[in-house]
């Protein structure tokens, strides 16, 4: 069976706030455990009004706390932003506290804009150095053998390793050393089939893979018909806009005329951006993910779902889990 997983932004809606979003999160959790998913991942984000999710490590220990057998972990932390030394420990805290259930994905990207990147007193430059901080992160979870710094917790303890990517340098990065590779390819598809090509042409096998791995990102908004399905992913084309126009904000409610009211331009670029998306009826639903496995030879799925109302969010993860569950492609 190939695993099915969410990635959570931990949206924060208009007329919501920040605390309910995260107790969101923990209730889509805990739902996605008993529906059969595989992983429950967050984001680190900042300084954007719909994301919840800035301090990951912590959402990451809450969801843990509150679920007893799915996988969680970050999806990603942007490394550069942090000392691997800092985030050994924390993620060796995580591991400790809830054993064989944590991830980590790395990525090197601020997850913010410039302003926000000097915020966190981050250098233009430090992306620079993102492979050397990923063989030092390793290097901490190894056993100590005479280091002089050691992540305590974190030394010794087995965390899977992953590297994020939207363009041909994480690929590389992630089959140079091994390690399995998560694509972005639900807001960045546009050099998926190159990158997944490269990780898969370049990968070397290593202590922690022996063979490649791939996980693609993909939206998917499932509801009982199409049409309700597609009012639905308006909320998600009205934040990209809103994003690309420099005015972002909490997730809008579905709007569900909005793009016919866009520029040209304005709608090929939700085209083009969002095109590795799923949306429309549970049948609908299950053709479309079986013609992106089958296409893209993805080893597993990571659903992103960006819905307004968290009832129809639920009910959407819980149609999406029902069709792959049922499906002889995705389950082969």
């Amino acid at each position: 069976m190939m695993p099915f997983s969410i990635l959570d932004l931990s949206p924060i809606v208009e007329g919501g706030n920040a605390a309910r979003a995260l107790q969101n999160t923990i209730d889509l959790a805990q739902h996605a455990e008993r529906w059969g998913y595989h992983r429950y991942w967050l984001a680190e984000h900042h300084n954007i009004p719909s994301v919840a999710s800035a301090a990951t490590s912590v959402v990451i220990g809450a969801v843990a706390a509150h679920t007893s057998t799915i996988r969680v972990g970050a999806g990603g932390i942007m490394l550069p932003n942090h000392s691997p030394l800092v985030i050994a420990e924390q993620f060796g805290t995580l591991e400790s506290l809830y054993p064989g259930r944590i991830d980590l994905a790395l990525g090197r990207a601020p997850g913010s804009d410039q302003l926000t990147a000097r915020a966190l007193r981050r250098n233009p430059s430090d992306a620079d150095t993102f492979p050397q901080d990923v063989l030092e992160l390793i290097m901490y979870f190894e056993a100590p053998s005479g280091q002089r710094v050691s992540a305590i917790p974190g030394a010794g303890l087995s965390i899977p390793i992953w590297i994020l990517g939207s363009s041909l340098f994480g690929a590389q990065l992630a089959a140079e050393l091994g390690l399995p590779y998560a694509f972005a390819s639900h807001f960045a598809p546009a050099l998926m089939m190159e990158a997944i090509g490269l990780y898969r042409q370049r990968f070397r096998p290593s202590e922690f893979l022996d063979r490649p791995r791939v996980m693609l990102g993909i939206n998917v908004v499932t509801a009982h018909t199409d049409e309700e399905a597609r009012g639905l992913f308006t909320s998600h084309q009205q934040a990209f806009v809103n994003l690309r126009r420099g005015t972002p904000g909490p997730l809008p409610p579905p709007r569900p005329k909005f793009v016919d009211a866009l520029s040209s331009q304005e709608r090929w670029e939700i085209e083009q951006t969002l095109s590795v998306s799923a949306v429309g009826s549970p049948r609908h639903v299950q053709t479309a993910l079986e013609e992106f496995v089958g296409r893209t030879g993805a080893d597993e799925l990571i659903v992103v779902s960006q819905i307004y109302d968290h009832e129809a969010r639920l009910r959407s993860y819980e149609l999406t889990a029902s069709q792959m569950l049922h499906s002889s492609v995705i389950q082969a």
